[in-house]
């Protein structure tokens, strides 16, 4: 599909972080290897107990990993000595630490040269621009991207420093902006607009800002080495947070850091132009888009795009700093036919900056685990796993200070420094994200689970699986895993609890062996387990919720209500499920036509008793004969976080079927919509093929 990366991993150059890495950490989060213990022994009784059941019969493509943007960080500490880069580079990107696969380069703006720097450490970063001796923030007219020497090729040497120190680790290379550079922008600065609610773009600059991106871009490469699969030219840019202001003297005294207003209207325009700018720059790169803050203002963005902007997006880029509305996105996703990532999220979780609170390590690990059931993403990237330790510390920020980051430093060390001045800090936070970066890997692919706490991937080969729990509870708890959906399970499968807590990171437990499809695992309180089950492959037979010969009802979840046939034989409504179970206005059989088991797979759903299919003509969800082509219209695709309730998404339209107005009474009409995570566009699915008393042809 457009925009869909290469599979194949490059060459990684690692090394493991070894005794001199861990003693080099200024805290207790030391990688931890525990003496094989009876992981079935509970530190205390366990007060509450938890079924997890993975589903491969519901399975993701495959993963391409985990990641981090540069920005700050890499712009501040770039030019650290040796010793204090090597310790943050194998801490974020080596195998025992964090394991990192994925890079954002961004793209600076750049104030203009006259302006006193008034961003935060590392904020600054340098554009790629090279301006005339002499040129002030009052001249806007002087670049040309055809210019060679209106470019700086030496530009932004720190962050670059680390292009090269990383790249024999990277998979997958990223461009993104916060901002134009200055003369492109409405207010003079890359801070944002002096309205920050304005454009602030300049609309005669969106050619010039492309090919600035697109110039950026393969001089990047070019110079480098690397290939940048993707570019995103916004972040958070239907959002008021980015404003510039002024002080009694004129100058600036904030914001803090690069940023830009640009609505939707103003990103469509982006795009046309970053299409041909890239085609022009001679990249293979392709647009991602947009960068947004939470997934339903993207949702609002992408709904305003029309179909020419979206063909033209070759990936979806999604932050969650906002938590509602992630299905909405993840289905958008799927009725594009785009890969979708996780892009930027970080937070504190936390109450002032500590190293060892299990607190902020619970509260990522929760996120990540709701990010990766409900999203679906193929990958997901920190904002950047290091921050400045003085500005996260009690009076920085602010006045307790805070956990942003699982890594932290002063981004105000000098060349005289080492790391007993400069040193490195991680807090749990860093220990919880390896139970996943460890052991979801690239190429695994993401499945589904029946436990909110839980996350789920199969391996790349299919013959081993990882379930991540989060025991955020102050009690210890009973872990059953229930691999009962999986094809085969050998007789010497085992269950190995991987285990971080506050009595110890990631500490290897002794294998505890499946007994009847099942292994428990008390684990303990406040904790994060990466359960790794070996000697498993395939599907169960009956683990689908689709299975061939059957037939269905369908219920709306927020009315009730089944899913019936109006009495015009055309329309469809909602009306109480008859005492049977299955009226034959309420029976649903469906086929399998693409895909093997997967997320994306799609379906034509036919009533037998009518003989018609289930299609989307003008807006509206009809029934029609099931004759001739099943295009688009007639396809769906079904989605489900695993609570049992599931979407179902037009892939023609990308709309889904819903209860129009959120209705409850017999009769009212089932329509479709865009995309909101509401109730009345959720349905659960029950097979009712034993109650009709016989099968009939299904998938």
């Amino acid at each position: 599909m457009s925009g869909e990366h290469t599979l194949a991993r490059r060459t990684r150059t690692r090394r493991l972080l070894g005794t001199i890495g861990v003693t080099a950490l200024a805290t207790g989060a030391a990688l931890v290897t525990a003496p094989p213990t009876n992981a079935q022994t509970p530190a205390a009784a366990a007060t509450a107990a938890v079924t997890v059941q993975p589903d491969p019969s519901y399975r993701a493509d495959r993963f391409e990993g985990w990641g981090t943007s540069l920005v700050w960080f890499a712009n501040a500490t770039g030019d650290y000595p040796a010793e204090i880069r090597e310790k943050l580079a194998e801490l974020l990107f080596d195998d025992d630490g964090l394991a990192l696969n994925i890079a954002r380069y961004n793209i600076g703006g750049g104030n203009a040269p006259d302006v006193k720097d008034y961003l935060r450490a590392g904020g600054a970063v340098e554009g790629w621009w090279n301006a005339p001796a002499g040129t002030t923030r009052e001249d806007t007219d002087w670049w040309s991207a055809d210019d060679a020497a209106d470019w700086n090729p030496n530009a932004d040497a720190t962050q670059r420093w680390w292009v090269d120190r990383i790249k024999n680790d990277i998979d997958h290379w990223e461009t993104f902006s916060n901002s134009p550079p200055w003369f492109m922008t409405a207010s003079g600065y890359v801070s944002g607009g002096f309205n920050s609610s304005e454009d602030q773009l300049k609309a005669d600059s969106v050619d010039d800002f492309a090919a600035y991106l697109a110039g950026a871009t393969k001089r990047l490469e070019k110079a480098h080495g690397i290939k940048v699969d993707t570019l995103d030219p916004f972040n958070e840019p239907n959002t008021g947070y980015w404003g510039t202001r002024l002080g009694s003297d004129g100058r600036p005294v904030g914001g803090r850091q690069e940023g830009a207003h640009i609505g939707p209207e103003l990103q469509q325009k982006v795009i046309r132009a970053l299409a041909p700018a890239l085609k022009k720059a001679k990249t293979g790169t392709k647009i991602s888009a947009m960068d947004e803050t939470n997934p339903n203002l993207f949702a609002q963005n992408w709904n305003s795009y029309p179909q020419d902007v979206r063909d033209l997006v070759g990936q979806m880029n999604v932050h969650t700093y906002g938590t509602g509305g992630r299905t909405s996105v993840r289905d958008l996703a799927k009725a594009a036919d785009k890969p979708l990532w996780m892009s930027e999220v970080e937070g504190d979780w936390g109450d002032g900056q500590s190293f060892t609170d299990m607190r902020p390590g619970l509260g990522l690990a929760q996120q990540m685990v709701d990010d990766l059931r409900e999203l679906e993403p193929k990958a997901w990237v920190f904002w950047q796993p290091v921050e400045d330790y003085d500005n996260m510390k009690p009076g920085g920020e602010s006045a307790k200070g805070g956990n942003w980051g699982s890594i932290q430093l002063p981004f105000s060390c000098t060349s005289a420094d080492t790391l007993a001045t400069c040193p490195v800090h991680t807090n749990t936070k860093f220990d919880t994200a390896r139970n996943f970066t460890h052991y979801i890997k690239p190429g695994d692919r993401l499945i589904r689970t029946d436990d909110t706490s839980s996350a789920a991937a199969v391996s790349t080969k299919g013959n081993a699986a990882t379930v991540v729990h989060v025991n955020k509870t102050t009690s210890a708890r009973t872990v059953t895993i229930d691999l009962s959906k999986f094809g085969h399970i050998t007789r010497d499968a085992t269950v190995t609890p991987v285990v971080t807590s506050a009595a110890g990171k990631l500490e290897r437990q002794a294998p505890v062996e499946v007994t009847g499809s099942r292994a428990a695992v008390t684990v303990p309180a406040q904790s994060v387990t990466s359960f790794l089950v070996k000697g498993v492959s395939g599907v169960a037979k009956d683990a689908a919720l689709l299975c061939k010969g059957h037939t269905y009802q369908l219920t709306g979840v927020q009315s009730g209500k089944a899913l019936t046939v109006a009495d015009d034989g055309t329309q469809l409504v909602i009306r109480t499920a008859g005492t049977d179970a299955a009226g034959t206005g309420q029976q649903w059989q469906v086929r399998q036509i693409s895909g093997d088991t997967g997320n994306r797979q799609r379906y034509v759903f036919t009533n037998p008793a009518a003989g018609k299919r289930l299609a989307v003509r003008d807006g509206a969800p009809v029934l029609e004969a099931d004759r001739g082509h099943r295009d688009k219209a007639t396809q769906w695709i079904m989605s489900t976080t695993g609570d049992g309730t599931w979407t179902l998404v037009n892939a023609a339209t990308g709309r889904l079927l819903e209860v129009g107005g959120q209705a409850t009474t017999d009769g009212a009409a089932v329509t479709t919509w865009t995309p909101n995570s509401g109730s009345n566009q959720r349905w659960s699915v029950t097979d009712v093929t034993d109650q009709n008393g016989s099968r009939s042809s299904g998938l």
